[in-house]
């Protein structure tokens, strides 16, 4: 999973409650703030660029990364002051942590910061406006970290905004697999995949206001996993059903998903990637090592020929298929010949991105107390070069888009004027001089350059054959 940092809206003025979300982490982290936010609307907050004058201040936070927990203590300490100015200005604010080191360090919190006014888990966040009641009401700590995902998927509002043309929408949650470095079945909890019926309408009503490409996000995505529709053909769906049927939504263009588990990549969903023209040619599908070994110690539930057998059988039926993948380099027990089975799988593979750490423990996974803990220095020189490759094949898949015509969805302005900024369908960015009335339109590009993390273009001539 990718990290990110961003706060939801724009700063608001007059006597509206104002509302800061802070997000850290993972995709599925974007979408639940995004959620929250529209789950307080109808409250009367309004979302506001800053925390220093909020009513309410949200903490959405992640657990993946190292030493997240003492990451989001250093924000509450900031916050903390603008929370004890605006008291004595005679106003108040309510302050929440969110997310899954609330999940994971909900009792630790409320007794390093006593000041923080609601905990919750991310299976919780629907009961957000009931917490904001409950807080506003009595006095005392508010502590959700009970998992209810079923109840969350249930009381999902029906309505949410669309802020560009692109949009991610929850299918599944949580994780079965007990991988002994991670720590999302933790704070995440079992396995849960969300209706059809749910999806398809969320996607349909996005698709009424503009929306025009849909990420399906999971922690393990193609774990999906429902009762057919009403009237639907067979007794249970799996992604691949799933993405076909979404595929008939008037107005959509493009579905992508992630991030998927190599032992969940099943015949049906790889048929879909060679049949569905929707289905945008991009999967990231992490391997996290090329060794067996660590394959094991990792409890992955695969070999390293199998993660390679499932990159064939995809690119047979879908060749023009951008690969992207995760990779944890020195885990506890990696020697160099572990460390060199991962580095020939890269070269195997061909990778268009990915993204590669170096091991970290988590507290209360199997990994953190297992012997043979790798020395700091030894992470550094094999990640270096780990990514020094990596990067190389990612330059090379850039590179190699030159001269072909590429259909790019229009997103945005660019920083020149004059320029826009979209996504290809390997979803690399591409920056194009175009009309501004071009925004949320796919346009045939025909790639020019590449820049270090984007491709630059130009309006493809009428009736030019699409890559």
């Amino acid at each position: 999973m990718t990290d990110t940092s961003d706060t939801v809206g724009k700063q608001q003025t007059g006597s509206v409650k104002k509302l800061f979300i802070k997000t850290y982490g993972c995709q599925m982290n974007v979408y639940d703030s995004e959620r929250m936010a529209g789950l307080l609307k109808p409250l009367g907050y309004a979302a506001s660029d800053t925390a220093n004058d909020a009513d309410l201040v949200i903490l959405n936070t992640c657990h993946i990364r190292e030493k997240a927990a003492e990451k989001v203590y250093s924000d509450l300490g900031r916050i903390r002051k603008f929370k004890t100015q605006k008291e004595r200005d005679g106003g108040t604010m309510k302050i929440a942590v969110a997310g899954c080191v609330a999940q994971a360090e909900g009792s630790e919190i409320k007794t390093r910061a006593p000041f923080v006014d609601m905990v919750f888990g991310p299976q919780t966040y629907h009961r957000l406006p009931e917490m904001i009641a409950r807080a506003s009401r009595e006095k005392g700590d508010i502590l959700e970290t009970d998992f209810a995902v079923e109840e969350k998927f249930d009381t999902l509002p029906n309505q949410r905004e669309l802020k560009g043309y692109s949009a991610f929408v929850t299918i599944q949650e949580g994780c079965d697999k007990f991988c002994t470095f991670c720590v999302v079945p933790y704070t995440r909890g079992e396995e849960v995949s969300r209706p059809v019926e749910a999806i398809t309408a969320e996607v349909r009503m996005l698709a009424a206001k503009g929306l025009r490409e849909v990420t399906l996000l999971g922690q393990n995505v193609n774990a999906y996993h429902a009762q057919a529709p009403h009237g639907g053909i067979g007794g249970e769906w799996g992604l691949g059903e799933l993405v076909r049927h979404l595929a008939k939504v008037d107005g959509l263009d493009r579905i992508r998903f992630t991030t998927s588990h190599p032992r969940d990549m099943d015949a049906g969903l790889i048929a879909a990637l060679g049949e569905e023209p929707k289905l945008m040619p991009y999967l990231h599908l992490p391997v996290q090592t090329g060794s067996d070994k660590l394959l094991k110690a990792m409890n992955r539930g695969h070999t390293a020929a199998h993660y390679l057998q499932q990159i064939e059988k995809i690119r047979t039926v879908r060749p023009d298929i951008a690969i992207s993948g995760d990779f944890i380099v020195g885990f506890p027990g990696e020697d160099d010949t572990d460390f060199e089975a991962t580095m020939q799988l890269v070269r195997n593979v061909g990778y268009a991105s990915a993204f590669s750490f170096k091991y970290s423990r988590r507290p209360g996974t199997p990994g953190a107390s297992m012997l043979k803990q790798i020395a700091e220095p030894i992470k550094e020189a094999r990640l270096a070069r780990l990514q020094i490759l990596l990067e190389e094949q990612k330059q090379s898949f850039n590179t190699a888009q030159i001269g072909k015509i590429l259909p790019v969805l229009m997103e945005k302005k660019g920083r020149n004027p004059g320029q826009l900024v979209g996504r290809s369908p390997y979803l690399q960015a591409v920056h194009a001089e175009l009309a501004e009335n071009l925004l949320g339109q796919i346009v045939p590009v025909e790639i020019v350059d590449t820049l270090s993390n984007s491709l630059g273009g130009r309006r493809a001539i009428p009736g030019a054959v699409l890559a």
